[in-house]
């Protein structure tokens, strides 16, 4: 049994035990009980709020009879060497507001209660509402304004960034963690983001690395937020992923990124680098007017779906002759992506259709770009950095959590790959 069933389990006991307690009859009571003397059920002075408190006090009497060992007013605690030593108020924050609520203390000052911790001012799953609210792309001050007004919960922007904060130690753990020796495909592609650098807001660039394992899972292995130019970005991307245990990457599918191919060829030799495909089609597009549209993708079709380097050379120099003095620009985008390109067509279908595009990273990236839309700039990388974690940890749990998300048709690919990529797949 897992950690989570389990845990499940005891909630639905501990909810079974619960109405147990609370009878139809008892609930009834308390309700009109609640109408006659005009107390509201939610809200800072309703019915749920004095049920939360008597049930925390509660629970903090058991715990601290626990501590000590014996009930209070029990003969068996004398000479025990602690004793109970009266009660402290604080205020605690709850799904339904603040609750006033009395904490038992111990004459020795050993008692650490665990429903409702030392210093802790919120209970219950505030903390992890903040982190939801804000991996959604919602600022602290959206956050701070929808706590007071649905919950009635006080939470500062400092008190929320602060909360964000714990994240920072995941972050580095997850950048740092030991990734396979061998992935098949590896998916490049990045959004742009404004952020603060020293004083200046500057547009930047996070970069997502997925990689497709030898069971045709997908997992994103890490982002990286571009603070230098070319090449020695890319080699600092590269290196981080040999240090962390990758041997070898039979693919790299990517965006004619400016330093890439030469830094992968520079870390990973044998590595092809494939651009994708779809991203030439879209930037041969930008310079051709919406009349000719469907006449120019026609003709670009002929290039990409040619069975032989030969055939594809034919339909460039097709391609060009016809289209070449109206748009140059469009023939140019070929002809500059060519040497990146060209490894496509020694690509049976079955593997072409994997490698043709990078949608499998463009979905996230849509995704980041949807909750990083709200800000109008990051105050630095750090806090850039903790929302795209954050996001991605959201997109990564719809999308089959640590295990990953399948690839279609990856039996058939892999065994293509193993065809082409001799003594270089393991198992």
């Amino acid at each position: 049994m897992t950690q989570d069933t389990s845990s499940r389990q005891d909630d639905t006991a501990a909810a079974r035990r619960l109405a147990e307690a609370f009878s139809s009859d008892a609930i009834d009571a308390l309700l009109k009980d609640a109408k006659s003397s005009g107390t509201p059920i939610d809200g800072v002075d309703g019915l749920l709020n004095q049920m939360t408190k008597a049930v925390l006090e509660r629970a903090l009497q058991a715990e601290m009879t626990d501590h000590l060992g014996y009930d209070s007013g029990d003969p068996a605690g004398r000479g025990t060497g602690n004793s109970r030593n009266g009660r402290s108020t604080k205020t605690v924050s709850t799904r339904n507001g603040p609750v006033d609520i009395e904490v038992p203390r111990d004459r020795n000052g050993s008692f650490e209660p665990t429903i409702v911790p030392k210093r802790a001012r919120r209970i219950g799953n505030i903390d992890d509402m903040i982190l939801s609210l804000y991996s959604r792309g919602m600022t602290t001050r959206d956050i701070e304004a929808h706590l007071r007004e649905v919950y009635g919960v006080d939470a500062s922007r400092e008190l929320i960034s602060n909360i964000t904060d714990v994240v920072v130690d995941e972050i580095k753990a997850w950048q740092s963690r030991p990734l396979d020796e061998v992935y098949p495909i590896l998916y490049v592609d990045g959004i742009r983001i404004r952020v603060k650098d020293n004083g200046v807001v500057t547009t930047k660039v996070a970069y997502l690395a997925i990689g497709v394992d030898v069971d045709g899972r997908k997992h994103a292995l890490g982002c990286w937020i571009q603070d230098t130019e070319g090449a020695k970005f890319w080699q600092k991307v590269l290196a981080d992923l040999r240090n962390r245990g990758v041997k070898d990457i039979l693919i790299v599918c990517c965006d004619g990124l400016t330093g890439l191919p030469d830094a992968i060829h520079a870390i990973f030799p044998d590595t092809v680098v494939q651009t994708c495909v779809v991203h030439v089609i879209r930037n041969a597009m930008r310079f051709v007017s919406y009349g000719d549209r469907k006449k120019i993708v026609k003709a670009m079709k002929e290039i990409y779906t040619a069975p032989t380097l030969e055939a594809a050379e034919l339909g460039l120099a097709a391609f060009d002759t016809q289209f070449g003095a109206q748009y140059p620009g469009a023939v140019d985008v070929w002809r500059n992506a060519w040497d990146e390109f060209i490894p496509f067509l020694d690509y049976p279908p079955e593997l072409r259709k994997i490698v043709y595009t990078t949608n499998a990273i463009e979905s996230i990236n849509f995704q980041l770009r949807k909750i990083t839309k709200n800000r109008g700039h990051f105050p630095d990388k750090e806090a850039a950095m903790k929302l795209l974690y954050l996001g991605l940890r959201n997109i990564s749990s719809q999308r089959g959590g640590d295990s990953g998300t399948g690839t279609h048709g990856w039996k058939v690919a892999l065994n293509t790959l193993i065809n082409l990529f001799p003594g270089r797949i393991l198992f």
